[in-house]
């Protein structure tokens, strides 16, 4: 096998690795609101189940040249963020959102998505998400980079409401042929959820 170091890699090589190894990973799309009242939204792969127990969710998120992404800097500002599942029906429109737009600009705009309310907290979701979590920041901590500045922000979130399209909910679970969610892999490549197999656990 080939071996690799982290600390002889550049922050791209290191990313290929990543992306390239850890797959599928799931899509956050991640809508927040500005001091500005500009509604933001962007997808993210670094996502994924904390607890149930409370339910929490994370996400981490890369600095840009040392600065804060938009979403970053909403969820630290305002503690609300609505997170939703891409799926195989607004997968196009989701990419739009990951366009470079000004902070007073919003891709929800851009990407022709609706905005909907939130039942608990101020910031909107999308219409055309099947799943989506209305969540509270936990917590946020900053990760060093290799130069020794913040790199990326690990956001925790608290889910404090679900909403689930009825349509792929069934007996108390989400019917993942029918939530048809799509999983990132690298580069411009995305995944279905494809042939589904069980195996019983052991005792």
């Amino acid at each position: 096998m080939l071996s690799f170091h982290p600390e002889n890699q550049t922050e791209r090589e290191n990313y290929k690795l990543l992306v390239g190894s850890i797959i599928p990973r799931p899509i956050a799309f991640v809508t927040t609101q500005a001091a500005d009242g500009t509604l933001n939204g962007a997808p993210f792969s670094y996502f994924n189940i904390v607890s149930s127990n409370p339910p929490l969710v994370s996400l981490a998120i890369q600095r840009r040249n040392g600065i804060m992404k938009d979403t970053a800097r909403n969820i630290s500002e305002t503690r609300e963020f609505v997170i939703h599942i891409v799926d195989e029906q607004n997968v196009n429109s989701v990419n739009r959102t990951a366009a470079t737009l000004p902070a007073n600009e919003s891709e929800i705009t851009l990407a022709s998505l609706t905005p909907v309310p939130s039942k608990e907290i101020s910031v909107p979701g999308v219409q055309e998400a099947k799943v989506r979590f209305e969540c509270m920041l936990e917590q946020m901590i900053s990760l060093e980079g290799t130069d020794g500045e913040p790199g990326s922000e690990l956001i925790i979130g608290r889910i404090i409401t679900y909403h689930i399209d009825e349509d792929i909910y069934e007996d108390g679970k989400i019917n993942p042929e029918k939530l048809a969610a799509v999983s990132r892999l690298a580069g411009s490549n995305y995944a279905k959820v494809g042939e589904i197999f069980s195996i019983e656990r052991p005792k």
